[in-house]
């Protein structure tokens, strides 16, 4: 299969050809015909798996098949975070190389004067995030009576973060009759809620479920006492000779903390999330794709929509309260078909949130001792299950009175008590993930 058997321009399979794609990848082969066909469209992606073409692509061939008239923007694509309405925008500029196509990227932790004037001169696509595009629109700087695709990159992180209201609200500004995409991760229940009035007949596609990891990717868990982590991760990363690898933490106050210890240690670091500014952040981004820093220290928010090339590792210094953006995180290295490594330090008090990891993505992970590093407690070597009632009933028939208690249930009622704060622990871990994540982007 060629991008060109899918319909697109010439134009636009040269423009995928300079950057080294000749086949299109699962979610392209999908949803670039859906797209072209003039449909809604909700799709289910992970990061890596090529979904930003998958919608960048069809949406610059249906604006070149109608003449321009006004001064746009004819296509809003809207995003959750800054790195990713930046990579959004790069993209678009590059499949537009051989089309007459203007784009502009806005979002916050910027100077607004300039991000209006190129508004002015008059566009086709516009990349945004929630919160800036608001503030332009108030201002008068924009105004969406062209729009003719609306593109919602990472629905299921914008929820997560907040932004319904403000999505809500540019909803209700855009002209009712539009096409409309939707890509998120999942298609969770508040997803399914958000399309409600929004899409209308959707082309559904799937390619990638929640709980499926890239294939390409070794996976390792390191058991370590809390206190060793840093000393650990110094340890990899000089044994090993990495040069580039992306770390994630909880907080932005435990990147800033661990960002400092490195530097101390001699390794070169630096932090990005929601504190720092727009400039030192893609400063940052910039240093480490260039190797000019080995370590990348990032939360979860700020790296959603980071696409660095042939990263080789990611290691998780703490593991995420959410099991699913375990998934997100690795997604990171082993992009497109590259091998890549997702090393994971956890310590006994991660116990929980490593089991829900494990049962999520139905694996479970590898453990790996360093000398000098074993943990004071050890981990888990695998989630609980219910027990089985016919076995516990042999095991204890053999122990004598035992086996009274687990005729009469003991067995399993083990195994409703084991299910329901098994339940309860990802209901709270979901809240808890949200809101840190909107405290540490």
């Amino acid at each position: 299969m060629s991008f060109s058997s899918l319909g697109l321009s010439e134009a636009l399979v040269r423009a995928t050809n300079d950057q080294g794609y000749d086949t299109p990848s699962p979610i392209q082969a999908q949803a670039i015909p859906a797209v072209l066909s003039g449909r809604d469209v909700m799709a289910a992606a992970q990061t890596g798996t090529g979904k930003t073409a998958g919608f960048t692509l069809p949406l610059l061939q249906r604006l070149g098949e109608n003449p321009r008239e006004g001064k746009g923007p004819r296509a809003l694509i809207l995003t959750p975070t800054r790195e990713l309405a930046a990579q959004v925008h790069d993209s678009v500029n590059l499949y537009s190389k051989y089309v007459p196509t203007k784009a502009a990227v806005v979002f916050g932790g910027v100077k607004i004067n300039p991000q209006m004037m190129k508004l002015r001169k008059g566009l086709d696509v516009l990349v945004a995030t929630p919160g800036r595009l608001l503030d332009l629109y108030q201002q008068g700087a924009v105004k969406f009576n062209e729009i003719e695709i609306l593109v919602l990159d990472e629905a299921d992180r914008m929820l997560d973060m907040g932004f319904i209201r403000d999505i809500r609200k540019i909803l209700a500004l855009l002209p009712a009759k539009r096409q409309n995409l939707l890509f998120s991760a999942t298609f969770s229940n508040e997803i399914r809620k958000l399309t409600q009035g929004l899409l209308d007949n959707p082309v559904l596609v799937e390619v990638a479920t929640r709980n499926k990891t890239a294939e390409g990717v070794d996976q390792t868990v390191y058991p370590v006492d809390q206190s060793q982590k840093t000393a650990l991760l110094s340890k990899l990363v000089r044994d090993n000779d990495w040069e580039q690898v992306l770390v994630f933490t909880r907080t932005k106050h435990g990147a800033n903390r661990l960002t400092k210890k490195l530097e101390g240690d001699g390794i070169t670091a630096a932090a990005i999330h929601g504190n720092k500014s727009q400039g030192a952040r893609t400063r940052a981004l910039a240093e480490f794709k260039q190797g000019d820093i080995r370590v990348l220290v990032a939360t979860d928010i700020a790296a959603r929509g980071l696409d660095i090339k042939q990263l080789p590792q990611v290691v998780n210094f703490e593991l995420p309260q959410v099991a699913e953006d375990y998934v997100h995180r690795i997604g990171r290295t082993g992009r497109a078909g590259e091998s890549g490594h997702a090393m994971s330090l956890v310590s006994a008090d991660e116990g929980k949130m490593l089991a829900d990891i494990e049962k999520l993505i139905k694996k479970q992970l590898p453990r790996k001792e360093v000398e000098g590093f074993e943990p004071s407690n050890n981990l888990p070597l695998k989630p609980k299950a219910k027990a089985d009632p016919s076995r516990a009933r042999g095991r204890n028939a053999g122990n004598g009175g035992g086996g009274g208690n687990a005729r009469n249930g003991g067995g399993r009622s083990d195994g409703r008590s084991q299910a329901s704060p098994g339940a309860g622990g990802r209901g709270r871990g979901r809240g808890q993930g949200r809101s840190g994540q909107r405290q540490s982007a």
